[in-house]
């Protein structure tokens, strides 16, 4: 294909491009990586240094790749991941790798160079950037994070880069089937953020529909924060949390922040300081449960946090088919073994899927409509596929309402589709 417009869903987790043909054909790109060829691609950044004083440089890869290197790699290296979710934040200004000062600007724009790697027409093309209707962190600035998003696209040399909310997108992309008006709730849960869209399609110019958005709305609640639930509840307990110290003959909780940071993906890479380091080692001196500690310092200070997450990722994808599931991690003589019944998560996760449905009520309130109004749902994203969060939409518009997509492709290819569209609008106005 000879591509006429680009979308890119840069996403928490996983990051994804299309390419529309000017046809309205859609494809997503392919990434070659050590593990085969993927359309996912991981949103991840690893560092480290190579060559010797005065000819040391900062080398990096990113993707499925710095995973994998980050496991294999027994040297000093930064390993960085779900940067998206601290756009918002003015907490995260810079950090710095191996002496060089990185802004956030500038890690994402490394990884998004990668993702553009070899992309013809990246700096040319019409292109559209998902976004997310509200962003992910306790008081999110927007402003703040749209300026750095666009400055990230700049400094990867996609000046001329455009943006639409996520849901938009995958609205877009389950649209392209339809042959009469309908109005349609589009439901995107991320890795960091739920957000949704209700749109109205109408018969358009030359027998395409035109898509009219009647509301949207967002919360920072999606799949990281289910992972989260699960850390809390089955993990952290055997890293330590709830456990005492001694200090000054008193006995003294172990302070939180260590497991409420630890828990959180997006800033377990950043634990890995020589401050914090310090302050467990000192803790373990005193600790009642010293093993424990022990244990939570081996995942820090070894880089442990991925192997752990796949280990509660796939517990929570079993937990979508199975009543239970045995949580199984085992990693440089740190073994959790822990039973959770689907019973028990639900429990952990009924708050957030409640701040969920309250998003859906302010989406379906802003657009005016009862949810007896809405002709369809269209789903993306893993947690489509928890079954508290499938039967909060089952319960509220019917099953044969609810379709779900492509947990990867739909909002970029919807993306790629309306950058298209946006570029004709132009050249016909």
């Amino acid at each position: 294909m000879t591509p006429a417009a680009i979308g890119i869903d840069f996403g928490t987790t996983n990051s994804v491009v299309a390419l529309a043909g000017a046809d309205g054909s859609v494809m997503t790109r392919s990434f070659a990586t050590q593990q085969g060829a993927v359309d996912a691609y991981r949103s991840a950044l690893m560092f480290w240094r190579e060559g010797r004083p005065p000819e040391t440089r900062i080398t990096h890869v990113s993707g499925p790749d710095a995973l994998d290197m980050a496991l294999g790699m027994t040297t000093e290296h930064r390993f960085l991941q779900s940067l998206k979710t601290h756009l918002s934040s003015r907490a995260f200004q810079e950090t710095r790798l191996f002496g060089k000062l990185f802004r956030l600007e500038d890690l994402i724009g490394v990884f998004l160079s990668d993702l553009s790697t070899d992309l013809s027409g990246h700096d040319t093309l019409p292109l559209v950037s998902g976004r997310p209707v509200v962003f992910a962190g306790d008081r999110p600035d927007e402003e703040l994070a749209v300026g750095r998003l666009k400055a990230s696209y700049g400094k990867a040399g996609m000046e001329q880069v455009d943006f639409a909310y996520e849901p938009l997108g995958a609205a877009y992309w389950y649209a392209r089937e339809l042959k009469e008006p309908q109005t349609m709730l589009v439901a995107d849960f991320g890795g960091g953020t739920s957000d949704f869209s209700v749109m109205r399609f109408e018969p358009g110019a030359q027998g395409r529909l035109e898509a009219i958005p009647l509301s949207h709305a967002g919360v920072g609640v999606a799949g990281d924060t289910f992972d989260y639930r699960i850390i809390e509840h089955a993990v952290s307990p055997a890293l330590g949390k709830g456990t005492e110290y001694r200090s000054f003959g008193k006995l003294l909780p172990v302070p939180a922040h260590y497991h409420a940071a630890f828990a959180q993906w997006h800033k377990l890479s950043l634990m890995k300081s020589r401050e914090t380091m310090a302050e467990l080692n000192a803790l373990i001196r005193e600790a009642v449960e010293p093993a424990k500690l022990e244990d939570l310092l081996t995942v820090i200070e070894y880089d442990l946090g991925y192997e752990l997450y796949r280990a509660v990722s796939a517990a929570k994808v079993a937990l979508s088919d199975s009543d239970s599931t045995m949580l199984s991690f085992s990693q440089m003589g740190v073994t959790i073994e822990k039973s959770i019944r689907r019973a028990d998560f639900e429990r952990w996760i009924a708050e957030d899927v409640g701040a969920i449905e309250a998003a859906l009520d302010r989406a379906l309130a802003e657009a005016g409509l009862g949810g007896e109004r809405i002709e369809a749902v269209f789903m993306t994203g893993g947690t489509s596929y928890v079954p508290a969060v499938r039967s909060l939409f089952d319960r509220r518009f019917g099953a044969g309402k609810v379709h779900i997509g492509d947990a990867f492709r739909s909002v970029a290819s919807g993306l790629a589709l309306l950058a298209l569209d946006r570029a004709r609008a132009s050249v016909a106005a």
